[in-house]
């Protein structure tokens, strides 16, 4: 294989579309826009005007939508959560829920259940239920 045998696939490099350049190219005079009228003016038309029609955006009702089974979480920074490991007041060898945050005084609220969030890992290896953990710390956590 040499330098000069290497070519993109077919249909890699569209040829750009060169229009008013003649009749004779079939895209002359009009360009491939017609006759005259809205579309043929630069701009275009107005967007959403359905020619007089009620536009959709006008014939749906203006409601919009709450989940009802929508879950609430109590986020905890993992920065946060191996400071209080650091300092004491959580123990990394026992489960770490949200009964354990609020004793801990990092998770306030209702009781609902926590989620931590971090852009790094913690130091210290505490087990956590498995939809409170970061997506990509998900899989079991190593012993």
């Amino acid at each position: 294989m040499k330098l000069n045998s290497i070519s993109d696939k077919s249909g890699a490099r569209h040829v750009r579309k060169r229009v008013g350049r003649g009749i004779g190219s079939g895209l002359g005079k009009t360009a491939g826009r017609g006759g005259k009228g809205q579309t043929a003016r630069s701009g275009g038309g107005k967007a959403g005007f359905e020619g007089g029609q009620m536009p959709i955006y006008r014939r749906l009702p203006k409601r919009g939508f709450t989940k009802p089974n929508a879950l609430s979480f109590n986020e905890v920074n993992l920065g946060r959560l191996q400071s209080a490991i650091d300092a004491g007041r959580l123990d990394a060898g026992k489960p770490v829920d949200a009964a354990a945050l609020q004793a801990a005084g990092r998770a306030t609220g209702c009781g609902c259940s926590a989620r931590a969030c971090s852009r790094r890992r913690s130091r210290s290896p505490s087990t956590m239920p498995a939809a409170a953990r970061p997506r990509r710390s998900r899989r079991p956590a190593a012993r």
